[in-house]
């Protein structure tokens, strides 16, 4: 054989030999930040679980599956614990509170990775800054914002009960579209607030078109949430229909007691909104109490103008005799007696009395028995500032009506607690681990994987936090793991600075925050912006 025809052979033979050659050298482990191991999946889809590792590398998720081969810097084994994407919270309010507690406990201790912030109307105007300050600040979760309505509008107009010229008309559509290129995910309104419910529905469809343009959702705290409920509905789907703009309706309840079992005449005009081809869908904290401002049990004519001219009309006594018919009137419409159902969450003029109700302060006060002194007391503390509230008045039949409807998000209502302060709503702690624990683990009002779905990939896709919502390869690796027996919500309207027990870990952005059940300080939130 000449030379030639040897190297013929020999390059023949050769990707053979190579084959051979790797089958028998020893395969190289792939490297990962964190690994975790022998978990239950439950991906964010609704689909059942499975067992499955994942491996996250660089803030993704890099490889799912049975990965035998991975090694990792971290391995955290999930056995007999739930493997979810982290839990996106749609309604919070956490401005202003950044920096008093930018480890945000109570959202990571409740398996919360994101928020969506800027709700009822709420925010900061110039959200590029407010996103710049966050991201210098650095916080332990992920935010996106909506651009409020109401705040746009003071900048335009002060709280003037009136409608807007068109200057100052123009004006609030800038800065709207200015919040949209910012990267705000929509316009949200508080209809019920001073000054959004002075607006008339066409200047919020003007609004809500200047998101549109930019693929923005429609948030709204309707105009009422009581006796009046369904023409709020129908006004939060008219502006949806006439700005062709998905519509997320805030907080869906019945309040006061004469409300209790509307849900079944609620509902289905969601339901048939969807059927008309509207993206509407709704959120519901899952608790039978409402948290808000005293100011709303006054008439909206009131409250216009600022804290100033609100006491020089109350202190006219034709006036304050008015507003005190006009809560007795709504006292009655509740089929109460007295002003029970309001609490104190949080009294400035005087921290005391946080925690009691208006009828407990009245007599505190060594006034009489009656509803009317009750109201007197009301107005008293809205001549020094007003206070915080939290309102009992819903139906557990209606928030488990409300519950099962598939395109039911779960939001807190919340802000970022500061440990220990003042009495607030339970839901800023609790609201996920009472779903899980309270919802489905004891009551079975709905599946485990529907509520992962609720708390994932629903908010996910409502408002286009693109790579979040559910465990895939490339995703953000937001993650909770949880033992889905213990999960419990501990925060009750007496003691509610409590933490909710039963998750393990949180990931934000690929980076272990919650560790063994305690959070480790660590800070890797990041601004999510839309993207136009």
């Amino acid at each position: 054989m000449n030379i030639f025809m040897f190297m013929k052979v020999t390059l023949k033979l050769r990707p053979l030999f190579l084959i051979c050659l790797a089958a028998t050298l020893p395969a190289h482990a792939q490297e990962s930040d964190i690994l975790i191991k022998n978990g239950k999946i439950l991906d964010g889809t609704g689909n059942s679980w499975y067992y499955a590792d994942i491996a996250v590398q660089h803030g993704k998720i890099v490889a799912m599956g049975k990965l035998n081969k991975w090694t990792a810097a971290k391995t955290l084994d999930a056995r007999g614990l739930i493997v979810a994407p982290g839990f996106i919270d749609v309604h919070t309010h956490i401005e202003g509170d950044e920096k008093k507690n930018p480890t945000a406990d109570n959202f990571i201790y409740d398996g919360v990775t994101t928020v969506v912030t800027g709700n009822c109307g709420l925010s900061q105007v110039n959200i590029g800054s407010y996103f710049s300050m966050i991201d210098s600040l650095k916080i332990s979760i992920n935010v996106a914002s909506l651009i409020g309505h109401n705040d746009v509008r003071k900048a335009a107009m002060g709280s003037a009960n009136r409608d807007p010229d068109e200057a100052e008309m123009k004006k609030m559509e800038e800065i709207v579209e200015q919040a949209m290129k910012d990267g705000a995910v929509g316009l949200s309104t508080g209809l019920i607030y001073i000054p959004g419910t002075y607006s008339k529905t066409e200047e919020v469809v003007r609004l809500a078109k200047a998101a549109a343009k930019y693929n923005g959702v429609y948030a709204s705290h309707m105009r009422d949430e009581g006796d009046s409920v369904t023409q709020a509905i129908d006004e939060a789907i008219h502006i949806g229909r006439e700005a062709k703009i998905p519509v997320e309706i805030s907080h869906f309840k019945l309040s006061g007691q004469q409300n209790w079992g509307r849900s079944n005449e609620t509902l289905p005009m969601i339901i048939k909104a969807r059927e008309e081809g509207l993206d509407v869908t709704i959120d519901q904290y899952p608790y039978t109490a409402s948290s808000t401002s005293l100011s709303t049990l006054l008439p909206d004519w009131v409250l216009a103008d600022g804290q100033d001219s609100i006491k020089a009309r109350l202190a006219i006594p034709a006036i304050r005799e008015t507003v005190t018919a006009y809560m007795l009137m709504r006292l009655k419409k509740r089929k109460l007696k007295h002003f029970s159902y309001p609490v104190v969450a949080s009294f400035r003029a005087d921290s005391t009395l946080n925690g009691k109700s208006i009828e407990a302060i009245n007599l505190l006060k060594g006034k009489k028995h009656k509803a009317a002194k009750e109201a007197e007391t009301i107005i008293e503390m809205m001549e020094q500032g007003g206070a915080g509230m939290i309102f009992h008045g819903m139906s557990d039949k209606d928030v488990k009506a409300i519950m099962r409807y598939p395109f039911n998000m779960f939001a807190s209502d919340a802000s970022i607690r500061v440990f220990g302060s003042g009495n607030p709503h339970p839901r800023g702690y609790g609201t996920n681990a009472r779903v899980l624990g309270k919802y489905v683990r004891e009551e079975k009002v709905i599946l485990l994987e529907e509520a992962i779905r609720r708390m994932t990939s629903l908010p996910a896709q409502k408002f286009q936090l693109t790579n979040r919502g559910l465990l895939r390869e490339g995703y953000a690796a937001d993650i909770v793991i949880f033992d889905e027996q213990t999960v419990a919500d501990l925060s009750g309207y007496d003691k509610p600075h409590q933490y909710s027990t039963g998750f393990k870990y949180v990931l934000v952005n690929g980076t272990l925050t919650l560790d063994e059940g305690k959070h480790n300080g660590t800070r890797a939130g990041a601004t999510l912006r839309m993207k136009n």
